[in-house]
Order: structure tokens, then C-alpha cells, then sequence
């Protein structure tokens, strides 16, 4: 009994909304409400404000809360086990994903979904590192796929997966003479489409930027990489990107991708998952498969082509 009331508590929690963490546990509302009210009782202190509506929790259930996901991912864990122990892996994976890997994640989900046929991969693609990782703290994802650079890993296990480089795109009649290399200053000379300001690919260029005392106001920005490619497809648009995007999202026709150099800008990429011991059998597994299929050879840049451009 005591478990449903944690989980109920984690529901709550999560949805801050009474009648949605009731739908999510399948309860009636009074049902949840009275289950939490009965952990209160056994562990003599408030854990939510209440009002006419749900209004937050209380300092202690603030402190109390993440012990009771803890628990709860715990007990789901250990439920993993033993049926793996009977049956082999199963169950569902909880995946989050940077944008800007939303296209090369297939290239670990798909080995680990061949060796583990049993178990279903549910992939979110929209989070930003930080939320990735907040999720995975609280046992909300199993794993996720971010940039470690500047965020706070020292509670959660990393296995690297790539190194991500800036290239620029464009159509080859606006890079007519240009070498296979171009400098910061030559690339802002072309009409530029880039990511939002604040998304994490912009700001590497704008760091890049700020080391050449340059800086960039492009006539079109967006918060999608597909968006570019297809600007970059009219002609008329020059765009810089991940290096690695472009494994599976092939560039538009007559196009040219060049290396940008002084900086030469690249990013790590890698898998989080939570350091909990011994932790789920599922995300044990996924990290067994990132080490072993080779992400950073499968994405790995070929020599020039013949006209100096980058080549896959």
C-alpha cells in the first residue's frame, strides 16, 4: 500500500494537477487524493498545499519527493530484472533527444532495438540538454542524448557518442571559387539563415564569432535544422549546421558543404543515463550498445571530393 501512495505522490508531483496525475495512475481523483492524504498520515508531515486546486508541495514534500521517485524507479527496476531473468529484456525505453541528433540516434536505437527485440524505444526529440538531464534525475526518462558541455554531469554516468562539427552549406553558385575551407568572415558574407539565438548549435557559432570579433544578424532563423536544408534548397541561402546531421538527411541538390576553420567549431555528443546502482537492465543494456557500435567511425568524414567540398 505504501508503494501505491508513493507512486501516486510521484504522479502528482509531476503532473501538478490533480485530476491529471489520476488519469495517469488510472484512479479516480478522490482515490489519489485520499491515498496521499493516508502518506501524510504515516509519515507525519504535509506534502502538498492545498486550495481549490493543487498549489504545490509543501518544503517537505519537495525533500520527500525525490526519495519517492527513487523508490518507485527502484521498484520498477527491480521488476525489469526479474523478468529479464525469466523471459529476456523487455519492457519500454524511455528516450530524450537533443534536436540536433534527432537523425543520428538511429544509429544506436536501431542495433539496440536488433539485439533486444522485446523491448519498445519511445523517443522525444524536442528536450534541450538541461531538461534531458532534470528528466532523467527524476526518473522521468531512461536515458537521453545531449551535449555535456557546460551542464551539470557529475551525478549522472556518460558515455560519448560522437564529436559533432559546424559546417557550412550552400548552393555551389553562391560558393563559385571558394576553397574547401572557408574563414568565419568569408561565411557571413552570404546570405545566412541559422538557428534561433539561445539553442545550443547557435551558440557555439556565436562563440565562434566572438573569438573573431564578429558577430551575425541573419535575415531568417528558426528552431528547426530540416527548415535550413530547405531554405538552402531554394538557392538563395547559405546555412552552418551539424556536421553530422547530414549522415541521413542528405543536403539538397547542387549543394556544397565546406569545413569552417579558425575556429574549426565541434561539439560532444553524448549518452546520459542515470548512476543509480545497479540502475535499470534496460538502460544497462543501451549503454552496452552505445560502446560497441561505433558511432564516431559510422559518421565519420570522408577526404575532400574533387571539387574540395566535404564528401560522406
Amino acid at each position: 500500500m505504501l508503494f501505491r501512495q508513493l507512486e501516486y505522490f510521484v504522479a502528482l508531483a509531476r503532473e501538478r494537477h490533480f485530476a491529471r496525475a489520476a488519469s495517469a495512475c488510472y484512479v479516480s481523483q478522490p482515490a489519489l487524493s485520499e491515498a496521499i492524504r493516508k502518506l501524510e498520515h504515516e509519515l507525519n508531515v504535509p506534502l502538498v498545499r492545498r486550495g481549490h486546486a493543487f498549489e504545490g508541495l509543501t518544503p517537505e514534500g519537495e525533500r520527500l519527493v525525490h526519495w519517492a521517485r527513487r523508490i518507485v524507479a527502484d521498484h520498477d527496476a527491480l521488476k525489469q530484472e526479474v523478468v529479464t531473468l525469466r523471459t529476456g529484456l523487455t519492457g519500454a525505453l524511455r528516450l530524450g533527444v537533443i534536436p540536433a541528433a534527432s537523425s543520428t540516434v538511429a544509429l544506436l536505437t536501431d542495433p539496440f532495438c536488433a539485439e533486444h527485440p522485446l523491448v519498445r524505444v519511445d523517443i522525444e526529440t524536442s528536450l534541450r540538454s538541461a531538461d534531458a538531464l532534470d528528466r532523467i534525475r527524476r526518473f522521468e526518462l531512461d536515458a537521453g542524448i545531449v551535449y555535456p558541455d557546460g551542464q551539470n554531469t557529475d551525478d549522472v554516468l556518460l558515455t560519448p557518442l560522437y564529436d559533432e562539427q559546424q559546417v557550412l552549406i550552400a548552393d555551389a553558385g553562391l560558393l563559385t571559387g571558394k576553397p574547401d575551407t572557408l574563414s568565419w568572415a568569408e561565411a557571413l558574407e552570404l546570405p545566412m539563415c541559422l538557428l534561433n539565438t539561445g539553442m545550443r548549435g547557435r551558440q557555439l557559432i556565436d562563440d565562434a564569432l566572438v573569438t573573431q570579433d564578429l558577430t551575425v544578424t541573419p535575415q531568417l532563423e528558426t528552431d528547426s535544422l530540416v527548415t535550413l536544408l530547405a531554405h538552402v534548397g531554394t538557392s538563395r541561402w547559405a546555412s552552418i549546421v551539424p556536421q553530422t546531421w547530414l549522415w541521413t538527411v542528405r543536403p539538397p541538390a547542387n549543394t556544397r558543404v565546406l569545413r569552417l576553420d579558425n575556429p574549426s567549431v565541434t561539439a560532444r555528443v553524448a549518452l546520459v543515463t542515470s548512476a543509480v546502482v545497479p540502475g535499470s537492465v534496460l538502460t544497462r543494456a543501451l549503454v552496452q550498445t552505445a560502446r560497441t557500435a561505433g558511432l564516431d567511425a559510422k559518421l565519420g568524414v570522408s577526404s575532400s571530393g574533387a571539387d574540395g567540398s566535404i564528401g560522406w
